[in-house]
């Protein structure tokens, strides 16, 4: 008798949502209702992420604070998605995450700070429901199932949203993560910005999948793939994971996007990207797309425009004035033995101690520091 090979898993269709393309053709039918004043904050963030990018970008090669990871290209998927929870859910970032610290209220200067090496700029306020930076890829995604399984324990609605790169759905714990938050029901929002780089390596050699948003059947929750460039179409996927989510269904969101720069000051894209890529993907630039759809609300113009570029270029202003009007008073000689422990050590203590003595005998070395 021969059995017949059945199948034992139909798996389901991966919709990709987009609701307002780069040559402006919009869907009514999905165009999500957002009000004007929200939708003008959304825009007035990616500029000010997009110009304080170029800044730190100059700031940088002039020697003036260290490396750091441009969000340029990739402001849609971000604030199209921080937008939709609330100070009460969690924010688990990785460490291109600055449109959504800019959100959030972040302070310029601290994020200058912290790009110059002072551990000051990256401290979270103690009511803050924000996880450190998390440089190891991938690590970010256990701080959101964790701190999402807290508030499930405490038997909350509160949620906790996650940002990666397509490289970290290479790693261990990305899979970890998603698993356990299936498996045990905790309200996670993965955003996955598929940057189409891994720093050199492009998104075809990451994985054979088709998409990153089929990766989450396997695990037994919903993923979606959106055009990351359209603000629209990332907001209308957010609000439906965030409401997934609250209910206690994790849920996948792949946001198709391109690192329009560096993958950080460290990289040279010119290496391994062809101009031409670049060129077809500056075409689709989710600045200029909102920008055109406010345009065409009556929401905006030209004159708020020019007033947008003053108000940012003043603001940037002030961030660079007070960051480096702050260095000196943070780098002194004992500063290497701070940030390390909570409570310091009597032994460090006592070399530091030991150091600055000989220091106010013998004098600073050259340079001051």
């Amino acid at each position: 008798m021969t059995m017949p090979i059945t199948t034992a898993y139909q798996a389901p269709e991966i919709p990709y949502v987009s609701i307002l393309d780069h040559e402006g053709n919009l869907d009514k039918d999905l165009e999500p209702q957002v009000d004007a004043a929200d939708l003008v904050r959304m825009y007035e963030t990616m500029v000010l992420s997009r110009e304080f990018d170029h800044r730190r970008l100059k700031l940088q090669r002039q020697g003036r604070i260290g490396t750091f990871a441009p969000a340029h290209g990739q402001e849609a998927c971000q604030v199209g998605t921080i937008s939709q929870v609330t100070s009460d859910d969690w924010f688990c970032p990785a460490f291109r995450e600055s449109v959504c610290n800019i959100w959030l209220g972040a302070d310029l200067t601290d994020d200058l700070l912290y790009c110059a090496g002072f551990e000051e700029g990256v401290q979270i306020a103690p009511d803050a429901k924000i996880t450190p930076i998390a440089i190891p890829i991938g690590t970010q995604y256990t701080h959101a199932l964790g701190t999402a399984w807290a508030e499930k324990l405490d038997g909350t609605k509160h949620i906790a949203i996650t940002y990666g790169g397509d490289g970290s759905t290479s790693e261990g714990d990305f899979h970890e993560a998603i698993n356990m938050a299936s498996a045990l029901d905790i309200g996670v929002v993965f955003v996955i910005q598929n940057n189409q780089w891994a720093i050199s390596v492009p998104r075809s050699k990451q994985t054979r999948s088709e998409t990153l948003a089929q990766k989450a059947i396997a695990y037994g929750m919903e993923g979606i793939q959106v055009d990351g460039n359209d603000l629209l179409a990332v907001i209308w996927a957010a609000r439906k994971a965030v409401e997934s989510a609250r209910k206690g269904r994790p849920v996948l969101i792949e946001c198709v996007t391109y690192r329009m720069n560096v993958h950080t000051t460290a990289d040279d894209p010119k290496k391994y990207r062809p101009r031409e890529e670049e060129e077809e993907w500056a075409k689709k630039d989710p600045i200029t797309r909102i920008k055109a759809y406010l345009i065409d609300k009556g929401i905006w113009d030209d004159a708020k425009e020019d007033d947008l570029q003053t108000r940012v270029k003043d603001q940037i202003d002030d961030a660079v004035e007070r960051f480096e009007a702050r260095v000196p008073e943070l780098m002194t000689p004992d500063m290497i033995f701070e940030n390390a422990y909570i409570d310091m050590p009597p032994y460090l203590a006592r070399q530091r101690d030991e150091m600055m003595e000989h220091f106010q005998t013998h004098g600073l070395p050259p340079g001051g520091h």
